[in-house]
């Protein structure tokens, strides 16, 4: 794990995680996603995106993150397959292409979204 992604303190009673990245503790749940959406930066995003087998993201890769944070925070809720396709303009074979983890895993972790289990 990078320097500036070590873990800084576990919280397993309530099923989280704190993590020192850029420079601030920022809180997981246990597979990775973001406890609070309003952490998130780019450059979290960044480091994730490593870790996670991604070198760099291209300008689609933050084309799809973009669309998944806008659509979130406007709607509170992470889009439909349907809505992802037409807010994007890509298929879900290109989405899940685009992610080594797919669209879930990927996509909309690397976004900073709750993780769909936590959501009612």
């Amino acid at each position: 794990m990078a320097a500036d992604a070590v873990r800084a303190n576990q919280f397993p009673e309530l099923g989280r995680e704190a993590r020192l990245l850029t420079g601030r503790e920022i809180y997981f749940d246990q597979e990775g996603f973001f406890w609070e959406a309003e952490d998130w930066s780019e450059e979290a995003a960044r480091i994730l995106a490593r870790e996670a087998g991604l070198p760099e993201l291209t300008d689609t890769h933050w084309r799809v993150l973009h669309f998944f944070r806008d659509y979130y925070f406007y709607h509170r809720r992470a889009p439909l397959n349907r809505h992802l396709k037409e807010g994007t303009g890509l298929s879900l074979q290109t989405l899940e292409g685009l992610f080594p983890q797919g669209i879930r895993q990927g996509a909309r972790r690397l976004a900073g979204l709750p993780n769909p289990k936590s959501c009612f």
